[in-house]
């Protein structure tokens, strides 16, 4: 379990992030969040208050596929299908906001898959 003083520095980080994106209908915030066993990312207009599109590793259709995968590589996985999505709508451009996670690992492999699959941040 994480001490307090861990969980204040993550506040911190996340708040600090946060105040500096804001996401719109035409490019609508990329936002991730990872568990210990998933990782979920959803893409949000902040003007509209709403949810354009998500994907996770609960997702249908990346759920049969990361049974034997380790977490980067269902990360991966995660990054193209919320492209296709995305781009399945018409949208093609994104602010990334990583929230409180750094910029490495799991969070890094969804946002190159995503980049790698046509979205552009």
């Amino acid at each position: 379990m994480a001490s307090k003083k861990t969980l204040k520095v993550r506040e911190k980080r996340e708040k600090r992030t946060r105040s500096k994106i804001s996401g719109t209908q035409e490019r609508p915030r990329l936002s991730i969040f990872r568990s210990l066993k998933h990782i979920y990312v959803q893409a949000i207009d902040d003007v509209n208050a709403k949810t354009v599109a998500e994907a996770s590793t609960l997702s249908k259709d990346v759920d049969k596929k990361i049974n034997s995968m380790k977490k980067v590589e269902a990360a991966r996985e995660v990054g193209k299908l919320i492209a296709q999505k995305l781009q399945a709508m018409g949208i093609e451009k994104i602010v990334f906001d990583r929230g409180r996670f750094l910029y490495h690992g799991r969070v890094k492999a969804l946002a190159e898959a995503a980049r790698e699959n046509g979205l552009k941040f």
